[in-house]
C-alpha cells in the first residue's frame, strides 16, 4: 500500500491535517491520509474541496512504533499532525527513522524540538534523512523574516514578534497548555536563558496604532534554530493572538499555573492543564477567512553598528502551515534537502524559496524591509 504513495499525513482527523492534504492535492502529490480512527479520517478528507481529483488512500493505524513503521515503510515523507508532540511524537519519529522516511511536523513545543534534536538528530543525519519539527506559520514565517534581516552582514541579535488573528484549533489549545509545564528559553550570547513563565510585554504591532499583549509562547523554536548559527548570538521571541481580551486571559492563566500548578507533581500538572484546555476549545473552528484571519511576523535585527527590520503580513495561518508541510514533501520527493538531520524549514529548503511558495498561493505579502547601516 505505502509503496504507491510517497507521503503519509498522520493525524488527518484534525484541522491542520486536512489542510496539508488539501495542499498536497494542489501539488499533485499522492498521499496516505492516516489516523487512529479511519472513519474520522474519511469524514474529514471527503470534505476537502476538489478531493475527488486527488490520488490518496485512507488508513487507520494504531499509535505504536511497530504499526507506524509498517505503514510508513515504502513511503518517503511523513508529515505528522498528532500532538501534543512531547506526548505523542516519539513513536512517530522512531517509526519514520526505522522506515527510512523524512519527518516533518507542526509543533509549537520548544521542549519537543530540543528533545528531537538530542535524541534523533544525529540518527537521521546518518541516514541522509531530514528531521524538521516546527514547520508551521507561527515559526517558519518568522524565521523567513529573520533570515531576510540576516542577509545584511553584521547583525547578531534577533527580536522576533509573531501575531495572528483567529481561534486556535483543539490540538493547538492542547499544545498551548502542554507547554505551560515545560521550561522555556531564549538565546543570550549563544546560551539558553530561562524565561519566567509569567513574562509579558505590551508591544507595538506593525500596521496598527493599538498596542498588544505578547508572551513568550513557550519560547518557540527560533532560539533553537539560531543556537548554532554563527551569525546570531541573541534571539528572543514574543507572540500571541491579536485579541487583547484573549491575551489578558492567557496572562492570568500563566500566573495561575506558576502559583498553583507548577508546584504539583508532573502527572498532576498534566492532568490539571489538560482539564483546563478541554474547557476552552473542544470543537473544530470554522475554515479560515483571509479577510479576517491575518498574521504578522515582525523581526528587528541589530548589531553594534547596524539595524534591519522586516515585516511579513499574511493571512490564514493554518493554511500557511498546510502549504509549508505540503511544499516540504514536494521538494523532498525531487531532491535532497540542503541540510539533513535536524534542521528548520529555512535550513532545509531556503528562506527565499519558502517565501516564494507562500506568496505564490497568496498567503503572504511582499516583505517590508528597512535597513540602517
Amino acid at each position: 500500500m505505502s509503496e504507491k504513495k510517497p507521503v503519509v499525513v498522520y493525524g488527518v482527523s484534525g484541522y491542520t491535517g486536512r489542510l496539508v492534504c488539501e495542499y498536497l492535492r494542489e501539488y499533485n502529490i499522492p498521499f496516505i491520509a492516516a489516523g487512529r480512527d479511519a472513519a474520522k479520517v474519511k469524514a474529514v478528507v471527503e470534505k476537502i474541496p476538489g478531493i475527488e481529483t486527488a490520488d490518496y488512500e485512507i488508513v487507520g493505524v494504531e499509535h505504536n512504533v511497530e504499526a507506524l513503521t509498517k505503514l510508513f515503510r515504502g513511503s518517503r515523507v511523513v508529515s505528522n499532525m498528532v500532538g501534543p508532540f512531547i506526548k505523542y511524537g516519539p513513536e512517530v519519529v522512531e517509526a519514520a527513522l526505522q522506515a527510512g522516511c523524512h519527518y516533518t511536523d507542526t509543533t509549537g513545543e520548544q521542549d519537543w524540538v530540543l528533545q528531537a534534536q538530542e535524541r534523533w538528530g544525529a540518527k537521521f543525519a546518518e541516514k541522509g534523512l531530514l528531521l524538521s519539527p516546527n514547520l508551521a506559520q507561527m515559526y517558519t514565517t518568522g524565521e523567513i523574516a529573520a533570515n531576510i534581516c540576516l542577509e545584511t552582514p553584521g547583525l547578531d541579535t534577533l527580536d522576533i514578534l509573531v501575531f495572528w488573528k483567529g481561534l486556535p484549533t483543539y490540538a493547538s489549545t492542547q499544545t498551548i497548555f502542554t507547554i505551560l509545564k515545560a521550561n522555556w528559553y531564549y538565546l543570550e550570547q549563544n546560551k539558553y536563558v530561562e524565561w519566567d513563565v509569567t513574562a509579558r510585554a505590551d508591544v507595538v504591532v506593525p500596521g496598527q496604532h493599538e498596542t498588544a499583549i505578547a508572551v513568550p509562547w513557550g519560547g518557540t523554536a527560533h532560539p533553537v534554530w539560531f543556537k548554532n548559527d554563527p551569525r546570531v548570538s541573541n534571539c528572543r521571541v514574543l507572540g500571541g493572538v491579536l485579541s487583547r481580551p484573549v491575551m489578558e486571559g492567557v496572562v492570568q492563566t500563566t500566573q495561575m499555573v506558576k502559583e498553583k500548578i507548577k508546584p504539583l507533581p508532573p502527572a498532576e500538572q498534566e492532568k490539571a492543564l489538560a482539564d483546563i484546555a478541554a474547557t476552552l476549545q473542544a470543537s473544530m473552528p470554522p475554515r479560515e477567512n483571509p479577510r479576517v484571519n491575518t498574521s504578522i511576523d515582525s523581526v528587528h535585527a541589530s548589531g553594534p553598528l547596524g539595524r534591519a527590520h522586516c515585516v511579513i503580513h499574511g493571512n490564514c495561518n493554518y493554511k500557511q502551515t498546510g502549504m509549508l508541510q505540503a511544499y516540504a514533501a514536494f521538494s523532498l520527493l525531487q531532491q535532497a534537502p540542503r541540510r539533513t538531520g535536524f534542521a528548520s524549514g529555512c535550513q532545509a529548503f531556503g528562506h527565499r524559496e519558502l517565501l516564494g511558495q507562500l506568496r505564490s498561493f497568496g498567503l503572504v505579502s511582499k516583505p517590508i524591509l528597512t535597513v540602517h547601516d
